[in-house]
């Protein structure tokens, strides 16, 4: 009996003191197929999405759009005489409210309250850092944004929809210009 513990523990011990095989690392390779129709699902819903606001567009036929080289619309519901448009490190005092493009309010003004924003030192959602590039203080303009711009296919978890293109309106409300407020 003595003989058979021993063995069992000699066996043990000399399998513990082996080094560990690594094991190989699961490659998971992407098919190329799959990239492919997420591509080319992602243009549909584009140019899906591109084809409504033009619709909407052409319905507004007493409004003035222009289309911006950032991929969205927008036009003037009140512009400014003054010449100034922001640049780095101003900071813009703004307010905007959420529509979607049937014009049924998602986020009002007293909702989301007076912002904030340092030119290109704060995050903000794409569409609107490049709206406000725009504007100059004083103006009040309406965008129609593709969801891409916005907030994609996530949606804002709350009340904008996955891929949900959207009209915003925005009034620039003050430029501090970055070497003012030093």
């Amino acid at each position: 009996m003595k003989n058979s513990y021993l063995f069992i523990f000699l066996l043990i011990t000399s399998f513990s003191c082996m080094d560990p095989v690594p094991r190989k690392p699961v490659s998971r390779k992407t098919s190329s197929s799959y990239l492919k129709e997420s591509v080319k699902y992602n243009k549909k819903v584009i140019a899906d999405e591109e084809e409504i606001l033009k619709k909407i567009i052409l319905k507004d036929s007493l409004n003035k759009y222009i289309a911006s080289s950032k991929g969205f619309w927008y036009k003037y519901q009140n512009k400014s005489k003054l010449n100034y448009y922001p640049k780095f490190g101003d900071k813009l005092l703004f307010n905007y409210e959420v529509y979607t493009i049937n014009n049924e309010l998602i986020y009002s003004f007293n909702e989301i309250g007076n912002q904030t924003y340092l030119v290109d030192q704060q995050e903000l959602v794409e569409g609107l850092r490049n709206g406000l590039k725009l504007m100059k203080e004083g103006d009040e303009i309406s965008f129609l944004f593709p969801s891409h711009k916005m907030y994609g296919y996530l949606g804002d978890k709350n009340k904008i929809r996955v891929n949900q293109p959207v009209k915003i309106k925005v009034q620039l409300i003050k430029i501090i210009k970055k070497n003012e407020s030093n």
